[in-house]
């Protein structure tokens, strides 16, 4: 096969496969993982990881960010201010200008608060900011954030952390059909073959963390995960065969015997 890199803002990415870095029981096994997953990019809960504290234990010593993409993100924001703040602080911190944003709606579901996303994407578009950004399965929604600038769409498959997998293929069908930029399944993925799943409907990325980070065998999960975005991403290209209502024998009924 030819090169299937994609793209989201500036950056052109080699895997389809996002890993986050929360979760792990240290930054040790964090590296593991993520080599593992052979993953480009991570995410980092600017709120919730120490990034820069030389005294404690950094991040950054054991995921270099000069040979992999950090992408800051506003987990624990539940607001649009909150959020706003925490991105505007990863930018002077770091430079990053490639975020991720989502603006939780209760701590209870962990659903996204659309208003507050919609408010913070417009204005962090404005600012300069490339915006990944964590939303429901609402087409009309994710039309909305790309015509604000988004620059990727990352609709729920299920409730963060839940591991349920795809609720709504429909939904995420659309929204991959209408979209101009990259759709990355975020939340809610629990095993390889829900990443598959999501790469078969044509998603551009899947973006993981608790199904890896809480296995039993994170490093092993990892890989696995590698492998199935792979296989589920070369299916998509490959194109599936159409769907028939009654059985279609496999061997020619011409010259039998």
């Amino acid at each position: 096969m030819k090169k299937d890199n994609f793209k989201i803002g500036r950056h052109t990415l080699k895997s389809r496969l996002i890993v986050g870095t929360g979760k792990y029981k240290n930054f040790k096994q964090t590296a593991e993982a993520v080599k593992a997953s052979g993953a480009d990019m991570v995410t980092v809960a600017v709120r919730r990881v120490n990034i820069l504290d030389k005294k404690k234990p950094v991040l950054m010593d054991y995921l270099d960010p000069k040979k992999i993409i950090y992408l800051p993100n506003t987990a624990g924001c539940f607001t649009s201010s909150d959020a706003l703040r925490t991105l505007r602080l990863a930018r002077e911190m770091g430079g990053w200008k490639l975020v991720k944003l989502e603006v939780l709606g209760d701590k209870k579901t962990l659903y996204p608060n659309m208003i507050e996303t919609l408010k913070s994407t417009e204005v962090l578009v404005k600012e300069g900011f490339q915006v990944m950004v964590y939303c429901s399965d609402d087409p009309i929604i994710a039309k909305k954030l790309e015509d604000l600038g988004a620059s990727a769409i990352m609709p729920l498959a299920s409730p963060i952390g839940s591991g349920r997998g795809i609720r709504n293929k429909l939904n995420l069908s659309i929204i991959i059909n209408n979209a101009k930029v990259p759709v990355i399944v975020d939340a809610g993925i629990g095993t390889a073959s829900d990443a598959s799943i999501a790469m078969e409907l044509g998603c551009d990325g899947v973006l993981i963390n608790t199904a890896i980070a809480k296995a039993k065998n994170p490093i092993l999960m990892a890989h696995s995960m590698k492998h199935a975005v792979i296989a589920g991403r070369q299916s998509y290209l490959a194109g599936r065969i159409v769907l028939q209502k009654y059985g279609s024998a496999s061997s020619p009924n011409e010259g039998l015997i």
